[in-house]
C-alpha cells in the first residue's frame, strides 16, 4: 500500500456567487440518441456556455458534471459587481440556448432546455485531492444550497436565493417569490425567479420565456401509466392517471395521489393519436390542486424526443385547424 501526500491546510473562507446550470431531462433524452451525437451536442453546448461565462462575464468554471456547469464569480479576486455579472451571465446563457437549439434542429436533434440556480454566500475554497490528482474548488453549505435551488428550476428558468436577491434587488426584476422544501430539510427555502438584470443604465438583460404550456391545449381524456423518478432512478411501481388536455410543452392530468410539487414522473407516450410513436416522456409537476377526492396536476415536459415532439405538434396543429 502506497502513501501519497495529500493537500493540507491552505483553505480560505470566501464570499462568492455560485452559478449552477443543468439541462432539463438530458439523461433521459440521451438514451435515445447515438453516443457520438450526444458528445457532439454537449461539446457545442459547453463551448457556447464557457465562452459566455469566462470571456463575456469574467466568471471561473469550477467543473463540468455530466451535463451540468458550475461557475464561480469572485473566487480569485473579489469585485463589487461579481453578483451583477453572474446574474447577467445566467440570462445571457438562457438567451444563447436559441442558437444552440437552432444548430440542434438543423442536425435533427432534440432541443435542449436549461435551468440555472444562483446563490451568494461564504464557501471554503482550496485544493482538494492528492499529488496524483487535485483541483481547486469550493465546498460548504452555500454550494449545497445552490444545487438544491437549481433542482427546483423548470426549463429556461433562473432561480436565485434569498441572499442573492437581497444584494441585487435594486438592479433586477423578479417574479413572485416561492417557498419550497427540499428533501431532508424542514426549513423552507425562498426562491426568486430572475426576469431581468440591469447591467448598467444602457444595458438590460431579459430572460427569454421558455414556458410552452400557454400554447393551445387539446382535450383528449386519455388514461396513462406513470412512474415516479427519484434522482436518476425510476420507481418500478406503476401509477395510473387521466390526461385531461395536452399542449406542445405539457399536460393537465387527474391522478389519485397528492404528488409533491416539482417532483418528476416518466410515462410512455404510446398514444394512438401520435401516429404510432412509442417513446418515454419525462415531466415535472408545476401545480397540484385537490378535486373531489383526486388531484389535478399541471405537468411540464422535461424530456421529449424530437420524434415524439414532432408527432405531438402535428396532432395539436391539426386539431387546431379543424376547430
Amino acid at each position: 500500500m502506497h502513501n501519497h501526500p495529500v493537500h493540507k491546510g491552505n483553505f480560505k473562507n470566501k464570499e462568492i456567487t455560485v452559478l449552477l446550470s443543468d439541462l432539463r431531462g438530458f439523461t433521459a433524452m440521451s438514451e435515445t440518441i447515438p453516443p457520438s451525437d450526444v458528445m457532439n451536442m454537449l461539446n457545442r453546448y459547453f463551448y457556447k456556455m464557457s465562452d459566455i461565462i469566462v470571456n463575456q462575464f469574467g466568471g471561473t468554471i469550477d467543473k463540468f458534471m455530466g451535463d451540468s456547469i458550475m461557475a464561480l464569480f469572485g473566487i480569485h479576486k473579489k469585485q463589487p459587481d461579481d453578483l451583477k455579472r453572474a446574474l447577467a451571465c445566467a440570462v445571457s446563457m438562457q438567451i444563447a440556448m436559441d442558437e444552440v437549439n437552432l444548430e440542434n434542429r438543423d442536425l435533427d436533434l432534440p432541443e435542449l432546455y436549461m435551468g440555472i440556480g444562483i446563490n451568494t454566500g461564504k464557501v471554503v475554497a482550496g485544493e482538494l485531492g492528492s499529488a496524483i490528482y487535485s483541483q481547486y474548488t469550493v465546498i460548504g453549505d452555500e454550494v449545497n444550497l445552490t444545487h438544491r435551488i437549481e433542482s427546483f428550476t423548470l426549463r429556461g428558468q433562473i432561480l436565485i436565493s434569498e441572499n442573492s436577491y437581497k444584494q441585487s434587488s435594486s438592479f433586477i426584476d423578479t417574479g413572485t417569490k416561492n417557498e419550497v422544501y427540499s428533501k431532508g430539510n424542514h426549513k423552507a427555502i425562498t426562491l426568486y425567479e430572475l426576469l431581468s438584470v440591469n447591467l448598467n443604465s444602457q444595458m438590460k438583460f431579459i430572460t427569454p420565456r421558455r414556458e410552452m404550456r400557454k400554447s393551445h391545449r387539446i382535450e383528449i381524456n386519455q388514461l396513462f401509466i406513470y412512474h415516479h423518478v427519484n434522482g436518476k432512478k425510476i420507481d418500478p411501481i406503476k401509477n395510473q392517471g387521466t390526461i385531461i388536455d395536452i399542449s406542445y410543452g405539457g399536460m393537465f392530468a387527474s391522478i389519485s395521489e397528492d404528488i409533491p410539487l416539482f417532483s418528476e414522473i416518466k410515462f410512455d407516450i404510446s398514444l394512438s393519436f401520435l401516429d404510432g410513436v412509442n417513446d418515454s416522456v419525462y415531466a415535472k409537476v408545476l401545480r397540484v390542486s385537490p378535486a373531489q377526492g383526486r388531484y389535478l396536476v399541471n405537468f411540464e415536459f422535461t424530456a421529449l424526443s424530437s420524434k415524439a415532439q414532432k408527432a405531438l405538434k402535428i396532432y395539436i396543429d391539426t386539431k387546431i385547424e379543424l376547430n
